[in-house]
Order: structure tokens, then sequence, then C-alpha cells
């Protein structure tokens, strides 16, 4: 979470300082770093193809999703909802003040509205912002009413508030998203909350200031708010806000406490079977990945959390196909190698990383490709670069997150060409809080009385794309829980083995602006030469004397079953 205009800086120099917004200090780094996977060495003919011939490196399989073991938190696909700018279906429970252009009126029978919408686009699950009441103090100004709307400094984290709507709504939202497949994670504030915090059922308040609190004395207190929540609504877990605020043996302790109330209370799922809450936590650790893992990983012998959103993963991925926040991009295909021999390479083998594109703290794809001079909505390479990233996180193995409106390339139409100055924050137009923009949900009004929301031809097929990546990780074992083996990647094309057992899946990004042609050698991937199934298209692809000879579109990215 971040309420202050952030500075852009290049990344590199960003992660390193711990991203001074998100506070927190620095730490060693405790794992052992594996080796990264070596590409096969290409040769490129006079016909201009790329000619893959060595065998692949060994497989990657180091981390808790790359096993090849379906688990329901590997497989998580994640839909964040910034509830105050989301959707207005309750005209009874309003902020209407809020950061960010949204309309400032997002509740809880808005999210339940878009339900169907969210299922659609072949998320299982829902992640809202903190939806606890903030009380109101004496003449606080417009900027504390602001916060206030975003739930991240809450009073009363035992109601809900009444400015996004009543407890039941919150069962119900629940219950339906329940009946629908959809798991549901609460945003948990653990480090911080507002001055006038109100005590527990039984009596208990955090220790220390209110930014932060200090542990273990606010243990008990936010033990109570972990697993009344779960207990009282059956939800699935928690996203931790500023999760470096709170120790890791403290992590631990929580963590134990979730999972032993999620063991406790159990609902009825989409299939008709009666199972237990998830109890899923993920941490927001806005830092390096060294940091990442000393601050809520822990180590082996005294693990922390278990999954902490990708940060660093997905700077690499907004650095290939746009640029950052900073400017900083263009990169070369190779980029996303990193995201294995640097970044995963050092989180331990516990690990389950969360790799999202933007959040609510981030600008919007579809702004980094204009910021960057990349691409507009008019042109085809702005839906192809989405479509990009969204391939590879469908390749991830882990939970994914998909940030509301990104499914539909959703942008703030000229934001790119305004500077962050003094009035930014007043306007909505802050980097750090300038995708809190009004939801556009196909067949929802997106406020009480207002048209109902219809999608362009453009925006309806990027959505489809998504759904169809989403459903492959689905019927793909390989995509979301298998060991990587990386093939080959150069300044354009980015080639990956994934294995689950005999589910088997090459993944190929081509990032350049014209047609790639890769004649592959069946050692290279298999040593058998039985055809590729492409699992977009429905097409085939035939070895001739042991070599394939796939074709990949300029912008476009192929999955091939083999």
């Amino acid at each position: 979470m971040r309420s202050t205009l952030f500075k852009q800086i290049p990344i590199a120099i960003a992660l390193s300082l711990a991203l001074g917004a998100c506070g927190g200090g620095g730490g060693s780094d405790t794992s052992t770093p594996t080796t990264p996977t070596t590409p096969t060495t290409p040769t490129t003919p006079t016909d201009g193809a790329i000619t893959i011939s060595a065998a692949a490196a060994s497989a990657d399989s180091r981390l808790a999703c790359f096993k090849g073991t379906a688990s329901a938190e590997c497989g998580l696909r994640v839909y964040q909802i910034m509830v105050e700018s989301f959707v207005d279906g309750d005209a009874s429970a309003n902020y209407n003040v809020g950061y960010g252009s949204s309309h400032h009126k997002g509740d809880l029978q808005g999210i339940i509205n878009s339900l169907d919408y969210i299922k659609s686009t072949g998320s299982n699950a829902i992640w809202l912002t903190p939806i606890f009441e903030s009380i109101p103090k004496s003449g606080q100004d417009i900027w504390a009413n602001r916060l206030d709307a975003t739930g991240y400094f809450a009073s009363n984290y035992f109601k809900v508030d009444p400015k996004f709507g009543t407890l039941d709504q919150a069962k119900t939202l629940v219950a339906e998203a329940h009946k629908r497949g959809l798991y549901v994670f609460f945003d948990g504030v653990f480090g911080h909350h507002k001055d006038n915090v109100v005590a527990s059922p039984t009596g208990k308040t955090p220790t220390g200031s209110a930014n932060p609190v200090t542990y273990p004395g606010s243990y008990d207190f936010y033990a109570e708010v972990a697993t009344y929540w779960i207990k009282e609504l059956k939800i699935d877990g928690w996203r931790l806000d500023q999760a470096y605020q709170v120790p890791v043996d403290q992590w631990a302790k929580l963590r134990a406490a979730v999972q032993q109330a999620s063991a406790s209370v159990s609902y009825t799922n989409a299939a008709g079977a009666t199972v237990n809450p998830l109890g899923y936590m993920v941490g927001e650790i806005w830092q390096g990945e060294s940091q990442i893992t000393s601050n809520g990983y822990g180590t082996a012998a005294a693990p922390g959390l278990l999954s902490n959103f990708d940060f660093p993963s997905r700077y690499r991925l907004v650095q290939t196909l746009a640029v950052e926040e900073s400017g900083a991009g263009k990169k070369p295909a190779s980029t996303l190698k990193e995201v294995y021999s640097t970044v995963q390479a050092a989180y331990p083998a516990h690990a389950m990383p969360n790799l999202m594109l933007t959040n609510h703290d981030l600008v919007r794809f579809g702004d980094l490709l204009q910021r960057g001079g990349i691409a507009q909505p008019s042109d085809d390479a702005y839906w192809n670069r989405h479509k990009l990233a969204f391939s590879f996180m469908a390749a991830y193995s882990g939970p994914i997150t998909l940030y509301y409106g990104d499914e539909i390339g959703q942008e703030v139409a000229g934001f790119s060409t305004k500077q962050p100055d003094s009035t930014c924050a007043a306007v909505g137009l802050c980097d750090d809080h300038v995708s809190r923009d009004s939801a556009l949900i196909d067949g929802v009004a997106t406020t009480v009385g207002g048209a109902v929301g219809a999608l362009n031809a453009r925006q309806s097929d990027l959505k489809n794309y998504v759904a169809q990546l989403w459903a492959l990780r689905d019927s793909n074992p390989a995509l979301a829980f298998g060991s990587r083996t990386h093939v080959y990647a150069d300044s354009t094309l980015y080639i990956d083995r994934k294995d689950a057992g005999a589910n088997r899946v090459l993944v190929i990004l081509n990032t350049g602006s014209s047609e790639a042609t890769i004649k592959l050698d069946s050692k290279a991937i298999s040593g058998v030469t039985t055809d590729l199934s492409d699992l977009l298209a429905s097409s085939t692809i035939s070895a001739a004397d042991g070599i394939y000879t796939i074709k990949v579109p300029a912008l476009s990215a192929r999955f091939l079953k083999f």
C-alpha cells in the first residue's frame, strides 16, 4: 500500500534501497541459489531461421510450485479488487472521496454484482483491499478522508466499514464467491492502524505506535483478527500489507493460527464438496529478492511466510515488454531469464512467489506502454504486448494475480503525457494511485443507476485470451505446477519447457516486430518426435528428420504440448 507520491527511480536502485515508500530494512540472503539453467546454443542459417540443436539444461524444480504436484495454492489465479474504486452497487454505501480518479463509491454489493464476470476471466480467487471500519476523527481533513477510503489504516478490525457495506453483504459475498468456485482473501494490515484503534471483542489491543506496531506485544490482537474472519465468514486467507513490519517468527505463529482456524470450519464449494478454507497467506514486501527472503520467507530451518508477491520478477516482465514506472525498459527478451536465474534463485525452497503485472499501487501496463512511447490503445502492439505479458504469467509455476481492468487493457487516457507534481494527489494522477480508476465490468453498471458496462471488440478479445490462458493452467499442470527447463533466449525470443509428469509444454514468446522461424532439433526438448500440439490454435507441428519448424508471429506466444 502506498498513499503518497512515489519518486520515479530506476528499479535496480529502488529495490536495493528497499523501495523507501514501503519501509523496512535490508537483510542478508540466507538461501542457497540454484545453478542457473544454460540456454542451448543456436545457429542462424542463411534463411534467417534460428536453429536450436543442443539438449536443454536440467530442469529447475527447487521451489515449492515447481515439483509437478498440483496444489490449490500454486494454482491460484487471483483477481484483485480495490474496493472503493471498483463498482458501486449500493447507493447507501459510499465514500465519495479517495485517491485515484474513480467514482469513489465502490462497495461490497458492487463486487457481488460482478462475481459472474470475475469468474468469466478464468480467475479462481478474489482479493479485496481492506474493508474494515476507519472511524473519522473530529475535524480530520480531506487527506485523512482519502486515506480512510483505502482501508489501509483501519480503526475497528472487527467491523465492516458501513461505507463499504454490511456484515450480511460480506457474508453473501463470500458465500456467492464460494458457489462459483472462487476463493476469497481479505487484506490484512497487521503492522499499522489508525491511531483510534478499537479493542478486539476480547479486549486486546496492539502495542507500540500506530505505525508501526510492536511485536510480540501485538501478536494476540492480530491473531484474533486473522482467525475471527475465517471463523465468522469462512474466508480463505489473507493478503498481508507491508509484511516487512511483522517479524518473520511472528508470521510463523500467525500462519499456524490461520491454519488452525481454517481447519476448524468448512463450507460447500462449487463442486458440492465440503472443504476447509484454504488458509493461504501472501505478503507484500516491496523490496528486492534478498529482502523478501529475509523479511518474509525466512529460512528453511525457520520459515515465515510461504508466499510473497514477486515484485522483482514483475519489474523484469514490464521492463521487457514495456517500461517500468521510472521509464527504464525496452529490454531484450533474454531479460526474462533473470526471473529464475537471479530472483527466484535467491528464494528458499519453501517459497511460493506470486506474480502480478500491476496492482493498486502501480501504473497500469497500458499506461506504461504509452509512457515508453511503445504503443497506444489504437495500435495492435498495445493489445499484443498485453497478451505476451499474460502468456508469460500463464507459464509461471505458482500463484498469479490479475488486477481488475488489466484483463481488458484498461488505461487512464492521457496519463502518459502528465508529469507528477504537487497537484497529482488531489486529482488522482500520481503514479502510486492512478490505477485506482472506476471498473468497467461487462454487463454490470459501474454506478447505481448508471449505464450497464459493455466491452468493445479489443477489450473482449483480450479478456477472452486471458480466460483461455488461465484455462490452460487448469488443463495443463505443467504450466502452474511444473518444473522449468530453459531452452533458448535472445533479443526477441524466449523459450522455456515446462514439465509435470507426462504433461510437457514448450512455451515460446516472440517480442519482436517480425515473424520468427525456429528449427528445433527434437534432442533439444525430448529426443522423441511426436507432434507438437498448439494449445491455443488447435493445430499440430510434425518433425521432419527430427527437426520441428516452428513459426511464431510477431508479438505473440505459442504453447506447444509434446
